[in-house]
């Protein structure tokens, strides 16, 4: 492609070309080959002007008016296929190809991406969580730093999950028409128990069992209170764990009571407000144990303190949000 000259060059051409100037001498001055010093002279004498001017293009496969509908359809039903889309405007006699349904619906802010997988939430969970937020927005930010928090965690080995395309409009992953709600199951990974705090991370170890009531325990005992010296947790600490059935076992809370622990209510599906799944991002998926402690120890002691600092940000973003799940 010709290179296109810089608009001052241009009009020095024309200041040139009014002073008398042969369009000859006025390369050799300006180091442009003759014909262009023509055309571009010539340009501004027809148009009075030596911008770029518009250039004419293909006409547009879809109309304005197949944009706002094809908008409409992905706003009421997001799973809409590319090839759903080309087959309609083939039945309406337009044939197109994907890439071209892509870059027209690019401007109005759609984008076809994987949908975001995330804990069904049911009827009951979400006053639960408006609940949880709204009893503990304006307690004080100490509190939480008095918190352990604590999850089980699983790193795939192997095998790719099923994932659907949705189009969405930017920041509105989370949205419950974008998103697949999934449940806890096995397969082919590793099972590891973690805590951390507001000072730092806790105790990481991998489970190899199935985790029951009673293996639970065994890694609270082994685990909870040599974290909390380690963290040197203040006199009255809080322990957080969720609803799973093993941890709401009777024999559990018993367990915990006869201990002294201060347990946090917690309502049942709400990873976003557990401060530690930012922890498991931090912690780089891997096939090794051993490469799996050495990343869980090196989460610096700033990344938990920042993530603690930050709760009452999470508490309001739940709130926001009516109880569905939010980017946390």
């Amino acid at each position: 492609k010709t290179p296109v000259h810089q608009k001052d060059t241009r009009n020095k051409i024309v200041d040139l070309h009014l002073a008398g100037k042969t369009e000859s001498a006025i390369g050799k001055q300006l180091g442009v080959k003759k014909s262009t010093v023509g055309t571009i002279i010539r340009k501004w004498k027809t148009y009075k002007t030596t911008d770029n001017l518009p250039q004419s293009g293909a006409p547009r496969k879809i109309s304005p008016r197949g944009v706002k509908i094809f908008t409409r359809i992905l706003s009421k039903n997001p799973r809409t296929t590319h090839r759903d889309l080309v087959n309609d405007l083939k039945r309406a006699g337009t044939k197109v190809t994907k890439a071209i349904i892509s870059n027209t619906l690019r401007p109005q802010g759609l984008k076809s991406c994987s949908a975001r997988r995330v804990p069904l939430l049911k009827p009951v969970h979400v006053p639960a969580l408006l609940r949880f937020a709204r009893e503990h927005l304006d307690g004080p930010e100490e509190d939480w730093e008095n918190v352990i928090w604590s999850d089980e965690t699983k790193k795939n080995l192997f095998g790719k999950n099923l994932t659907h395309c949705v189009w969405r409009r930017k920041n509105a992953e989370l949205h419950p028409k974008n998103i697949i709600p999934t449940v806890k199951h096995g397969g082919g990974n590793i099972m590891l128990w973690g805590c951390f705090s507001a000072k730092g991370p806790g105790r990481l170890i991998r489970v190899k069992e199935r985790i029951n009531g009673a293996m639970y325990r065994e890694i609270l005992s082994e685990n909870l209170l040599p974290s909390a010296r380690a963290l040197k947790m203040k006199r009255g600490w809080v322990f957080q764990y969720d609803n799973d059935p093993k941890h709401s076992a009777r024999t559990t809370k018993e367990w915990l009571r006869k201990k002294h622990f201060k347990v946090l209510e917690w309502p049942s599906q709400s990873p976003d407000l557990n401060p530690i799944e930012n922890i498991w991002r931090e912690l780089k998926v891997c096939a090794l144990e051993e490469i799996c402690m050495e990343e869980w120890a090196k989460i610096p002691a700033t990344v938990c303190e920042n993530l603690v600092k930050a709760y009452r940000k999470r508490l309001t973003s739940v709130i926001a949000n009516k109880g569905y799940i939010t980017k946390y």
